[in-house]
């Protein structure tokens, strides 16, 4: 079959699908791109051609930011449990580079994204070409090597003949829930255009099988010998519980056992707020509750989680002199970690053979329904609070909460509100909670929430976005508007960073250089608030823009938003400086060791004595 390269490429990504228990569905279900000199004539003369005669399926979206867009294909890509997949193809230069932060992201959080950035020309024939990085070390060296240490799979096709390889090495990592994260497949701009005679094989529709490794039982067996003598198990359900769909055997395993579930950032939802044995999120933004459990716990059994810093408290969480751990991951990596008795496995097939290994006599001693019940008094009154004369940010989860029917999902990535959800969202199902906490990108949450709704569009989304992730990527506002996708942005406007804030204050930096507004006579940003409107910056963009003082306007709100056919965007502004409930626990964030301001010096004593709490464990 005699095509360009860039044909070629649109034709194999159009016949690529996964299949896991039986269901099928495209491996690659459409392209975000941005069109320049370097792919305008290569893979978008393909994407056109594909369209205009109907000869492939590969939708195209026009996105209007390049990081943006890979954030859209991550969250599309984690809403499908990684099944699906979308790519993204940017033109040379800036263009690609743009895309480095959400190859990043992608491969953080282990989520699967191709990325298609196009390349200088292979026959250095018009060298240097524009936007082209000249490297007196080699010819071969542009600025898309950037994307080697930030990719799971990185490849750069000199040549038409080595786009087989390059394409069949960028599905296998595509669909390998191990190894998956951002696949860079770079392409020349010369390249793209070339024809070549491609084998008819090339293209036949191709089923990638994404399996389901199950648990060698030697490891089965030493797991459950450690959890039979465990007096006080905790669960710590990460993200592979939400990808491996093994909600109902963790459900299953948690009442079988007794044992508490508590869960991470990309968890939450694994099990409903209101299972009995649910405790709430565990760690520096955890709930007290999950967090005291953590350190009584006997035995942590992790089950698809990483052990982030946040997870852990940067190692402060599991203090129990002889605490152990159990891992269940389908990464060995992962599975591996705080010196782990390990089972490599998928999260529903590893938590079957568990709890048949386990008698059913076992259950664990743990007394946490009266501690969360009390809990859950605290968060209804953090949802109420009252505060005034601006509302606290914990009372507009709260209005977004109820807003929310049982499949409608929220978005957030950065600043305080990923802490405060995680302390205090009430999840109901495990694609409600979409919170980028892996790479806690700024930016991340309208472009995402795109993606998001893409993948499901039954779905209502709400992304949460603070004043700061707002100005630093909203454009594709632009871009669900042009697709006609409905979306409901919750602007919160606090003027200025209140997580760096906060976090800067308790760390003896005094909220320096945290806040919106004009630069002062001393030379701080201590001057009047600046004259910004977020929401008539919304409304230009082409939303609807619904402005609310108080929660009983921003309650209305949610629900005009939420009837409404087009993207509503829901503008309230906060207090920053307004109280949330403690989760009793820790982060590490160094402070200055020495300091002429006694602020500095007096968290530094305090920092000091929490480094104490810290474990390695061996």
């Amino acid at each position: 079959m005699r095509l360009t390269v860039a044909q070629a490429v649109v034709t194999f990504l159009a016949n690529q699908w996964t299949e896991r228990d039986g269901v099928e569905q495209r491996a690659v279900a459409g392209c975000f791109g941005i069109f320049g000199h370097g792919n305008v004539a290569g893979v978008g003369q393909a994407l056109l051609q594909a369209q205009r005669t109907g000869s492939v399926e590969l939708p195209y979206h026009l996105a209007r930011n390049e990081q943006a867009m890979v954030h859209a294909a991550v969250g599309y890509a984690r809403m499908k449990n990684r099944l699906s997949a979308l790519a993204c193809t940017a033109s040379i230069g800036p263009g690609s580079t743009n895309m480095l932060t959400g190859a990043a992201l992608a491969t953080v959080n282990r989520i699967p994204v191709l990325l298609l950035p196009s390349d200088v020309f292979a026959t250095r024939v018009a060298a240097p070409v524009l936007q082209e990085l000249e490297d007196p070390r080699g010819y071969d060296v542009s600025v898309n090597d950037a994307f080697r240490p930030l990719s799971r799979f990185f490849d750069r096709v000199w040549r038409p003949e080595q786009l087989a390889s390059a394409l069949l090495g960028a599905m296998r990592v595509l669909t390998d829930p191990v190894e998956t994260g951002a696949v860079t497949v770079c392409l020349p701009q010369d390249v793209q255009a070339e024809a070549y005679d491609f084998p008819d094989a090339l293209f036949a529709r191709r089923v990638w099988h994404v399996a389901r490794p199950v648990p060698e039982p030697a490891a089965i067996d030493r797991a459950a010998s450690v959890i039979r003598s465990a007096r006080r198990p905790l669960i710590i359900a990460g993200g592979g519980v939400v990808y491996s769909e093994a909600s109902a055997e963790l459900d299953a395993f948690a009442r079988a056992t007794g044992i508490p579930v508590a869960d991470t950032q990309a968890g939450k939802g694994a099990l409903s707020w209101d299972h009995p044995n649910s405790v709430g999120g565990v760690g520096s933004t955890g709930t007290p509750v999950a967090n005291r459990l953590a350190r009584e716990a006997d035995v942590i059994i992790g089950i698809g989680t990483r052990y982030s810093d946040f997870t852990t408290a940067s190692r402060t969480a599991f203090a129990a002199p002889d605490v152990r751990f159990v891992n269940i991951n389908v990464a060995g990596f992962d599975a591996a970690k705080q010196s782990a008795v390990s089972v490599v496995a998928d999260a529903r097939a590893g938590l079957t053979a568990l709890r048949a290994a386990l008698p059913a006599s076992y259950k664990s001693d743990m007394s946490y329904v009266d501690a969360v019940a009390a809990w859950q008094r605290e968060v209804d009154h953090a949802y109420h609070l009252g505060h005034g004369p601006l509302p606290a940010q914990s009372e507009v989860i709260g209005a977004v909460n109820d807003a929310c029917g049982e499949r409608d999902v929220v978005v957030q990535a950065a600043g305080s509100m990923p802490g405060d959800l995680q302390l205090l969202w009430r999840a109901r199902d495990p694609k409600q909670y979409h919170v980028e906490y892996g790479y806690s990108c700024m930016g991340f949450e309208i472009a995402g929430a795109l993606g998001i709704k893409l993948a499901d569009p039954s779905r209502e989304v709400f992304a949460l976005v603070g004043d700061g992730s707002y100005l630093m990527m909203a454009q594709e506002i632009v871009t669900a508007v042009a697709d006609g996708v409905k979306l409901v942005i919750v602007l919160v406007q606090n003027h200025g960073f209140a997580s760096i804030g906060a976090l800067s204050e308790s760390l003896g930096s005094q909220r320096f250089g945290t806040s919106y507004r004009y630069r002062g006579a001393d030379g701080d940003y201590d001057g009047d608030r600046l004259p910004v409107d977020l929401a008539a910056n919304a409304e230009s963009l082409g939303a609807h823009v619904i402005r609310c003082r108080g929660i009983a306007e921003l309650t209305e709100g949610l629900k005009q938003a939420r009837e409404a056919e087009r993207l509503t965007v829901v503008h309230i502004e906060t207090d920053p400086l307004s109280p949330v409930p403690s989760s009793e626990s820790w982060w590490d964030v160094p402070v200055a060791e020495v300091s002429t301001l006694d602020t500095t010096r007096s968290a530094r004593t305090a920092y000091d004595a929490a480094k104490r709490g810290q474990r390695q464990y061996l």
